[in-house]
């Protein structure tokens, strides 16, 4: 342990023993109140270093993740139409700029509001997800593709270099309260330490990583990270040959330094299809 470093619990996750594909529901049951699932929490102390200071040291292609102080016009995010009218395409430039991307594309995004004792997963009641993982496996990275491009386009846009980035930033104020920690992608064996598992939802189910613990994982944060400051989060890369990061673990954590009157947190994510010309 160093100055700039503290120890927190993370949630990993204990697969099944019998080696079955890992599920969750994401509903409750209509009788026990209960979301099924096969696997387990796996909790484990970490060091977490903060980055604050020298945010510079990590980048999207080596580390997986980068922070970037990114202010933006449209702050007041009020609705699901003013965020998609000014902050999407806001966003999408400043994406542009940073990455060097040809086309970029958002599809999707979600604000978590740290409220305790409220349950349910709906808009309005999404709280910080408590649990390592990543959004996407190569298959659901794909799917998300196709779903939201014609079968032409997507087949043309995949013969290039493809990602998924998310775009992370607190709202109306510092994020102390359950702040973002990201796991080193260089440090991540991504045979043995991501798992596939599927999300079972009313309409649907999605693909994504659940998280194995291995003592090799380094982890970043960057104390209370402010509305003018955001991290791109690398959930998918379609480049494979070692060179760049392909994933990114990434979990809500409680940060024992966080402040006793510190506000719970807000929270917006945007998410990004990202194209590039070879």
């Amino acid at each position: 342990m160093t100055a700039n470093t503290i120890e927190a619990t993370l949630i990993y996750t204990q697969t099944p023993a019998d080696g079955s594909k890992v599920f969750q529901f994401m509903y409750p049951d209509p009788i026990t109140g209960e979301r099924k699932s096969n696997h387990t929490p796996a909790p484990v102390k970490m060091v977490i270093e903060d980055l604050r200071g020298k945010e510079d040291s990590v980048t999207l292609d080596e580390a997986g993740f980068q922070f970037v102080k990114a202010p933006v016009k449209h702050t007041s995010l009020a609705s699901d139409e003013e965020i998609q009218e000014e902050y999407y395409p806001e966003s999408i430039e400043l994406l542009k700029k940073l990455t060097g991307a040809s086309k970029v594309i958002c599809f999707d995004h979600t604000i978590r509001r740290r409220r305790p004792g409220v349950a349910g997963d709906t808009p309005e009641t999404r709280q910080p997800a408590a649990g390592v993982h990543v959004d996407q496996t190569e298959a659901s990275a794909i799917a998300r593709l196709r779903k939201h491009l014609s079968a032409a386009e997507a087949d043309e846009l995949l013969k290039h270099r493809f990602q998924i980035i998310n775009i992370w930033r607190p709202i109306g104020h510092p994020a102390f309260d359950h702040p973002l920690a990201l796991c080193d992608f260089r440090t991540v064996n991504a045979k043995t330490d991501l798992v596939p598992g599927v999300l079972k939802f009313p309409d649907m189910e999605r693909e994504t990583f659940v998280v194995k613990h291995n003592p090799a994982h380094k982890w970043k944060y960057v104390r209370g990270m402010t509305p003018d400051e955001i991290v791109l989060i690398k959930c998918y890369d379609s480049v494979q040959d070692g060179s760049v990061a392909i994933y990114t673990p990434h979990t809500a954590f409680e940060d024992p330094t966080t402040p006793p009157d510190a506000p719970l947190r807000e929270s917006i994510e945007l998410r990004f299809f990202v194209f590039y010309e070879d």
